[in-house]
């Protein structure tokens, strides 16, 4: 991978570290914040906390550039995408389970209120 420094494997390194470990913690932490109803800018200072953690993981097992800052940026997309994707399910979950009679899931990260029409296109 051009863009990601990285030694022998690095590709499988990548998925393993930044997209399993980093985004399975990333998604269990926006779920966590969404459920307790904290703010959305939580979920970005959380992607930060946890990139930082998985760049220590590359670093301390697969002696990789602890400082990169592309490869922290690439961590940073993979783990925040996963955590606002958590904190988005949860709080469309909450929507509609908490408040049924106001509101109708609209897709898999929406909601609407019951009785409107989805929006023409065009």
């Amino acid at each position: 991978m051009g863009f990601y420094e990285t030694g022998d494997n690095g590709l499988w390194i990548f998925l393993l570290i930044t997209v399993l470990i980093g985004g399975a913690a990333a998604h269990a932490a926006g779920s966590a914040i969404a459920s307790t109803w904290r703010p959305t800018w939580q979920v970005f200072t959380s992607a930060f906390l946890l990139t930082c953690a998985v760049r220590f993981l590359h670093y301390a097992l697969f002696q990789e550039p602890l400082l990169s800052l592309r490869n922290f940026i690439v961590d940073y997309i993979v783990v925040a995408t996963a955590c606002a994707w958590g904190f988005r399910m949860t709080r469309v979950r909450q929507m509609i389970e908490q408040y049924p009679w106001a509101y109708e899931r609209a897709g898999f990260f929406w909601w609407r209120r019951k009785g409107t029409s989805p929006r023409p296109r065009g």
